[in-house]
């Protein structure tokens, strides 16, 4: 295939450091917009719905993955790093979108997924075929031990082992995840060669950046030494549902190894020919999220953000929790940069997962946006969609169906954007649907919704403008987050210009006393006007204040 210059795609033209503060919409090409009929996403359906979402406000757009694949795990075991699977459309399909999009100023950030592959990857292919062949050392093979048995102790995130059998090199292949997902070996030099050259492609096409999967999984330990035991009391379910046997393992081994910092060295070496470019990446740690955030984002090292798990937890985001967070990022990583997320296509949809109303929808979405760091915001969250209820005779998530019925999997979460309320795939497809539409999202379409004035998509608009306007909410500092009871307060600032920001997150009314000085109000919900003892909030209050 003929590369592109990216000169016949230009990005946006603007701040090369756009991402510092920017805000990323999610969009997961299987359930976006199917414009071919067979009930599945695709590139094309994306493109005709980008001007939806550039009237959000967003700068850039992260798509999940679209590569060749046998979609085992939908996409996250890529058979073809160079090519789009073709139920996603074709390269040339892509290279409409990303001139649509840049068109409309959006920049297009895609999926890499470098830590394993398909097991129908032609490297896989020739690699299994036995122990001499010149990608032989590109997976991670091991002998078993002399009773027959798994070379280590280590757990595979989909439960059960993390290796298994391959009966033509008599050995064990190590897969952190499915069986058909093996990692690959990065201690091979020819790897991350050719892991490198699959992301040059796309950069080549026009693409602005990437999301990392997995990024800490992609070095296991040489030695392929036992991971030790985790003590009960500092088992959660971050990274696994608590039904997981992985909770109860510190993957000291399995991941998180040291020689990581080398290969992202070199893969910032890469985006920084491309200028403008940044990536963002998943960090998979429920002990050392915020240590690593703050090992790969070490200014022209690694990665530009990366996100942690703690704000993508089970348990509702507490005032207490959210500077706890902070005191953590702070002292683990002071020069690091996160990126927030409350959803996304692997967790319960937020405003389920944490009991919200209308009220406390508002509430969280402001907050995100005030606080310090870059956003992720995943597709329908605009729409305050809770979580699809998905039949087991429906389900498609191998993980849910792995650990149905105390699990339910990803699905949820998956089910098709609700465009319009007027026929039952709400807008989304003239075919059967791959997951069902959830009838109870079509009340909150975005065709009902644009003619609501007091939608929450609107609000979405609003606080994602008030973002974007305002320097110290895009990328000033941030003092020490104050708490007091479910009361959070905070005062961002950059230049000339500070902000206060007041949240209650609770449903009892807070009093909070203003700072000194003369301040004026800018946004905000549920609260009485400032006085000289400051003011009250109401439950699910907030309120942002400017200093004049």
């Amino acid at each position: 295939m003929t590369a592109i210059s990216t000169a016949q795609f230009p990005a946006p033209a603007s701040d090369l450091d756009w991402w510092r503060g920017g805000v990323i919409y999610q969009i997961y090409p299987r359930s976006f917009q199917d414009t071919s009929g067979d009930g599945i996403g695709d590139l094309n359906g994306i493109t005709n719905r980008l001007p939806y979402v550039a009237s959000l406000g967003v700068d850039a757009i992260w798509i999940s993955p679209f590569f060749t694949s046998p979609m085992k795990d939908f996409g996250y075991d890529v058979s073809d790093y160079r090519n789009v699977d073709p139920m996603f459309g074709t390269l040339e399909d892509f290279e409409r979108l990303i001139q649509a999009a840049h068109r409309l100023g959006l920049r297009v950030m895609i999926d890499l997924v470098l830590s394993h592959s398909s097991d129908q990857h032609p490297w896989f292919q020739e690699s299994r075929s036995n122990r001499v062949n010149d990608r032989a050392n590109w997976y991670v093979w091991a002998d078993p031990k002399p009773d027959g048995t798994v070379p280590n102790n280590w757990l595979s995130i989909f439960g059960g082992p993390a290796w298994h059998w391959d009966a033509r090199r008599q050995q064990y292949y190590l897969h952190n995840f499915l069986v058909s997902q093996p990692d690959l070996n990065f201690h091979e030099p020819a790897v991350q060669d050719a892991l490198l050259d699959a992301t040059r492609f796309w950069l080549e096409r026009g693409v602005d950046g990437f999301r990392l999967d997995t990024i800490n999984f992609y070095f296991a330990d040489a030695q392929l030494r036992d991971n030790p035991a985790l003590p009960a009391e500092r088992r959660n379910a971050k990274i696994a549902p608590q039904v997981n046997p992985y909770n109860h393992q510190e993957h000291l081994f399995s991941k998180n190894q040291p020689e990581n910092l080398a290969f992202l060295k070199r893969f910032r070496d890469l985006l920084d020919e491309f200028p403008g470019t940044a990536a963002v990446g998943e960090v998979g740690d429920a002990q050392l999220g915020m240590e690593l955030l703050g090992q790969y984002t070490k200014e022209g090292q690694g990665v530009q953000m990366c996100y942690a798990f703690d704000f993508l937890s089970p348990d509702r985001l507490t005032a207490e929790r959210v500077a706890e967070v902070f005191d953590h990022l702070d002292t683990a990583a002071p020069d690091g940069w996160a990126c927030w997320a409350f959803s996304n296509h692997d967790v319960t949809r937020h405003v389920t997962r944490w009991g919200l109303g209308d009220k406390g929808a508002r509430l969280y979405s402001t907050l995100i946006c005030c606080l310090r760091g870059s956003v992720c915001l995943y597709q329908g969250e605009e729409l305050g969609l809770p979580e699809a209820s998905v039949a087991f005779e429906d389900l498609q998530d191998p993980y849910g169906i792995e650990f149905w019925p105390e699990f339910k999997g990803r699905d949820g979460c998956r089910t098709p954007m609700v465009w319009e309320a007027s026929n039952r795939n709400g807008g989304f497809t003239d075919g059967k649907p791959w997951l069902p539409v959830a009838v109870e999202h079509l009340a909150a379409s975005v065709g009902v919704q644009e003619h609501l004035e007091d939608a929450l998509l609107h609000h979405y608009r609003r606080i994602i403008a008030l973002r974007s306007v305002n320097p110290a909410l895009r990328h000033g500092t941030q003092d020490k987050l104050t708490v007091d009871g479910d009361l959070l307060t905070f005062i961002r600032s950059e230049g000339g210009e500070t902000l206060f920001c007041a949240f209650n997150m609770g449903d009892q009314p807070a009093q909070t006393a203003l700072p000194d000085g003369t301040w004026l109000p800018v946004e905000g919900i549920g609260g009485t006007a400032p006085d000289a003892s400051g003011l009250t909030l109401n439950g699910w209050g907030y309120t942002l204040m400017r200093a004049t």
